[in-house]
Order: structure tokens, then C-alpha cells, then sequence
């Protein structure tokens, strides 16, 4: 089953610490609320009703699926794809804010940017501790303070062009064996051209901003 919503989804993943304050500040922009399997619980911690969980549901509390209408729930069996992708998969919506996706297991956040890094699903926003990542897209414009933080981190052969960037990427190649573009600057508004599997991380504070320019 899939979720279709003209409005942005928060996805919500079963990390054992999700902050109120990251919740808040994802609903404000993404009012529509998932759960990837035991992320089910942490919604309902939080007082949230989740329009839809999916997963293997190795991990949700039988209290959630108690309390969780039985047509909002999706159990699916296969272990081919994470749950991350699982969601990802079936949304149809403008973009998709996710936590809970870090801060436990490594192997678990690394999958996850494996995710995005193959653009599955709608454009994703990944709060992951100060930070937020996303998938660069072809083209970009942020309306960035100067000094603020611009990472990119290639996960696979990458290239692209900028302006605005202290240290510009015009005509560099990256790779995740290679170069990446790590603590990078903005002098101002800045422009992004990517070819190939290019993340974007900036602070979690222009979360607002690259929501937008989505």
C-alpha cells in the first residue's frame, strides 16, 4: 500500500532517541506523519498517530499495533530492502523529512544514506544529530549565510559546479575513495550543479531553507 499526500511526510524511524524539539521542527514543514516498524512507538510516544507503518515489524511493540488502525499498518516480509527503503518506496509526496534513522547502529545510518544515495522515493531530508543530509539534486540554490557549514560527500564517481562556495568544485572529481567536499563554506547564496551520487549536508538550522529550495 502506498501513501499519497500533496503535503510533506515526517518519517519517523526506531533510533532510540528522537528529540521533540527535531519532531516539531519536521512537522512544521512535514504535518503528515509515518513510522518505519518500531518508529511506530515513538510516534505514539510523542502523541502522534501515524498514517501509515510499514516494515518487517520485527521490532514494533504489540502495544503499537494495538493502538494503530489496522489499515495503517503495512507489515511487509521480504529482506531485500531495509525498512527505510520499505518507506521510502511507497510515499508519494513533495518531499519526506526522516529521523530516527541515527544515533544507534552504524550499519543502520550508513544503509540509510545507501538509500539516498540511489533516489528511492521521494526527495529525502535526513536529520542525523546537528546536521541534515539529502541527495544533491542536478541543480540547487540556497539562500545561505556566509560561514555557514557546506559539506558533500560522494557515494559513487561525482562532479559538479558551484557559486557561492569559499572553495569552489568546478572541474574536481570525487569519489568516496577520493575526494570529497567535506567543511566546505558559504561566502553567501550559493548555487549547486551535481552529476552522479552526491549527499549535501548543512546544518540541522537550514533545514527550513533546503526544504524549500526543494
Amino acid at each position: 500500500m502506498r501513501l499519497a499526500s500533496a503535503r510533506p511526510v515526517t518519517l519517523i524511524g526506531g533510533a532510540p532517541v528522537v528529540a521533540r524539539a527535531d519532531l516539531q521542527q519536521a512537522l512544521r514543514l512535514a504535518p503528515v506523519v509515518a513510522a518505519a516498524d518500531s518508529g511506530a512507538d515513538t510516534a505514539l510516544s510523542h502523541g502522534l498517530m501515524p498514517a501509515a507503518v510499514w516494515g518487517d515489524f520485527d521490532s514494533i511493540s504489540a502495544r503499537a499495533r494495538a493502538e494503530i488502525p489496522a489499515e495503517n499498518q503495512h507489515p511487509i516480509a521480504e529482506q531485500d530492502s531495509t525498512d527505510f527503503e520499505k518507506c521510502l518506496a511507497r510515499l508519494d509526496t513533495p518531499f519526506v523529512i526522516a529521523l530516527g534513522f541515527s544515533g544507534a547502529r552504524h550499519d543502520h545510518f550508513l544503509s540509510a544514506l545507501g538509500v539516498l544515495a540511489r533516489r528511492i522515493g521521494p526527495p529525502c531530508l535526513l536529520i542525523a544529530g546537528e546536521d541534515v543530509i539529502t541527495l544533491a539534486p542536478p541543480r540547487l540554490a540556497l539562500d545561505l549565510a556566509p560561514g555557514t557549514r557546506v559539506s558533500l560527500f560522494p557515494m559513487g564517481p561525482a562532479s559538479g559546479r558551484s557559486t557561492g562556495l569559499k572553495w569552489p568544485i568546478d572541474g574536481l572529481a570525487f569519489a568516496p575513495t577520493g575526494r570529497s567536499g567535506t567543511s566546505n563554506e558559504a561566502t553567501g547564496p550559493v548555487t549547486l550543479e551535481c552529476e552522479g551520487p552526491m549527499l549535501l549536508i548543512l546544518p540541522r538550522s537550514e533545514l527550513p531553507a533546503l526544504a524549500g529550495a526543494l
